[in-house]
């Protein structure tokens, strides 16, 4: 099996609503993530965590906010890209207008 990063993409007012809701409203929305964290089983390897306030580190050492909408990450396995964009299919992300990048992790 292969390693897949998937990396979520949300615009700024997706993030902003989600930062207003109230816990009982994320309680809600997270019920369709482990619902789809469950049905993945073993393929899933981690379920990550939501990402804010990226910072680019520049060859000289200086930094600046991030302008990339990366708001989450997960690891999947799968036997090949095409296997892990069918576990992708149907994503609660995706319902709700927002983007994913799934990447492979080389190994080394």
């Amino acid at each position: 099996m292969k390693k897949f990063l998937v990396i979520y993409h949300a615009s700024a007012e997706a993030m902003a609503a989600m930062s207003q809701a109230t816990p009982e409203q994320r309680g809600e929305a997270m019920k369709p993530w482990m619902a789809w964290k469950e049905a993945l089983g073993d393929k899933m390897l981690d379920l990550g965590a939501p990402l804010s306030g990226g910072v680019k580190i520049k060859p000289n050492g200086s930094t600046e906010a991030s302008k990339k909408e990366v708001t989450g990450y997960s690891m999947i396995q799968a036997k090949d890209l095409a296997a892990a964009q069918l576990l992708l299919a149907g994503h609660p992300h995706l319902q709700s207008g927002c983007d994913i990048e799934l990447h492979e992790a080389m190994a080394m």
